[in-house]
């Protein structure tokens, strides 16, 4: 495909709609995926919220390459990409179809970027634990867009930006990763108790929940310039960067607002985004 009217064609195949609400998602543990706690139901909670999407695109820190890449198969697998949790967890499938043609758009849109249709990935855990909560029975198409390790927070805003039409094609963008995510600091005895984190996790979140709210995305895109709480959050990059995917597809007018915005096990954040008019 090299051609606007090649590009035309499969841009009529997704109807015009009001611009879709954009949302990050504090995933957390993969066990979130079985479990029923505050933070599911959190995700339940926003997908009342929102119209029924033509399609999903996710941006999953647990798809992080050396370049960009785009699922394009018909029937994504669904991935169980971590080790040391019960058997039912790994049982679990979520059977949402791909969809080539809005991976051959995405393509298209983010020239001149280059960016490889992928044939082999699926649905990693960032993606179905957190959407099986929005879409149960698996009736909305999924594709995901890798995160290119190489490039820097400025350059993953700007690129977001250029899926913005998407939105006004029925396509839900979904970040998913989690902003607050020191696993090497993990305190498991206070696994459960609520809203448990170190004091520089705590100056961390007030800190970036402030410049989420005032609109003051400069500092959360030039994260590695930040203080010592911020890196001590932030140690590094994967789960953190489908964040700036979300803030990179606000427009002026609209309004941020946060939920499920709680530290866990001292070290993590669960703080999830919905961007909308």
């Amino acid at each position: 495909m090299n051609t606007l009217n090649d590009l035309h064609n499969i841009s009529i195949t997704f109807s015009n709609t009001e611009k879709m609400p954009v949302l990050f998602l504090g995933h957390g543990s993969p066990m979130n995926a079985i479990e029923e706690n505050e933070f599911v139901t959190g995700f339940r909670n926003i997908a009342r919220t929102l119209p029924k999407p033509n399609a999903i695109l996710c941006i999953s820190a647990h798809w992080f390459t050396n370049g960009t890449k785009i699922t394009a198969m018909e029937m994504p697998r669904t991935i169980h990409d971590f080790g040391g949790f019960p058997k039912e967890l790994f049982e679990v499938q979520y059977p949402a179809k791909g969809n080539p043609n809005l991976a051959t758009l995405t393509q298209e849109l983010l020239l001149p970027t280059a960016v490889e249709l992928d044939h082999h990935w699926g649905l990693d855990h960032g993606a179905w634990s957190v959407i099986k909560h929005l879409y149960p029975a698996a009736d909305i198409p999924v594709i995901q867009m890798s995160i290119d390790y190489t490039k820097s927070g400025q350059y993953h805003f700007d690129l977001a930006q250029k899926l913005s039409v998407l939105r006004s094609k029925g396509i839900l963008i979904v970040g998913s990763g989690n902003i607050i995510h020191n696993l090497r600091l993990v305190d498991f005895r206070n696994i459960n108790t609520d809203n448990y984190g170190y004091d520089w996790a705590f100056e961390a979140r007030e800190n970036i929940n402030n410049y989420l709210l005032d609109g003051n995305f400069q500092p959360l895109i030039d994260f590695e310039k930040q203080s010592k709480a911020f890196q001590l959050s932030i140690p590094t990059p994967e789960h953190y960067l489908p964040l700036i995917y979300t803030l990179g597809l606000k427009e002026n007018q609209e309004e941020l607002s946060l939920f499920n915005d709680k530290l866990v096990g001292g070290s993590l954040s669960m703080t999830s985004i919905k961007i909308s008019n």
